[in-house]
């Protein structure tokens, strides 16, 4: 079974050398992708910038912008039967890149930003009888009723919802949210262990559905 995972950080460039982005590791991405491997399937890793070596027999695909995940994304679950989405996308992004560098002028800089491509309500749109996983960062005492939002608006059949003290660490906690929006687990540990929980919870719970493909 073919599975699409994202992970990493994606940039959104202001002029030719600065950029908006975030602290993502990607580790929970890759031990997820480790996890697929061990079970025998066959990971399509999308990756963000950084600083990880891919797990070797993986296919993997570098991105750097939300606008090169949306693409790629799109053209690769096509052949996929399952995508477990743990990129953390930019949600926004500058409405004009410069070009160079841009020098300071003494003046404060008014700097708009613009929405990016939603990749994993997209990706929902399209899925068919394919399954999603999608990831939830939320940090208030709202963060349940935010992931489950979520989980309906991407069209996901679970939601794994986590705290910003995951970002750039070795462990995680997790809660994953099934498609009826029901708090149906809680993971903690080594982002390794976490990873392979999830995955032994994705296939008890998912892979039924694409059991008859490879």
């Amino acid at each position: 079974m073919r599975i699409l995972i994202t992970a990493g950080p994606t940039r959104e460039y202001l002029d030719d050398v600065r950029y908006l982005s975030n602290a993502s590791s990607g580790r929970m991405g890759y031990a997820i992708v480790d996890a697929v491997l061990a079970a025998g399937h066959q990971p399509v890793l999308v990756s963000g910038p950084v600083s990880l070596t891919p797990p070797s027999g993986c296919e993997v695909h570098h991105v750097e912008t939300t606008e090169e995940l949306h693409s790629v994304c799109g053209r690769l679950f096509v052949d996929c039967q399952g995508a477990i989405a743990t990129a953390a996308v930019c949600d926004y992004r500058p409405r004009e890149r410069f070009p160079g560098k841009l020098a300071k002028t003494g003046v404060s800089l008014e700097l708009e930003l613009v929405e990016t491509a939603d990749v994993l309500a997209d990706l929902g749109q399209q899925k068919g009888e394919r399954w999603i996983v999608g990831f939830a960062l939320e940090s208030d005492e709202f963060a349940h009723i935010n992931a489950i939002r979520k989980l309906k608006q991407k069209n996901c059949d679970a939601i794994v919802l986590n705290r910003p003290t995951a970002i750039g660490s070795t462990t995680n906690r997790i809660e994953i949210i099934d498609r009826a929006g029901n708090s149906v687990a809680t993971i903690s540990g080594a982002k390794s262990d976490v990873a392979r929980d999830l995955w032994t919870w994705i296939s008890d719970h998912l892979l039924a559905r694409t059991s008859g493909s490879s």
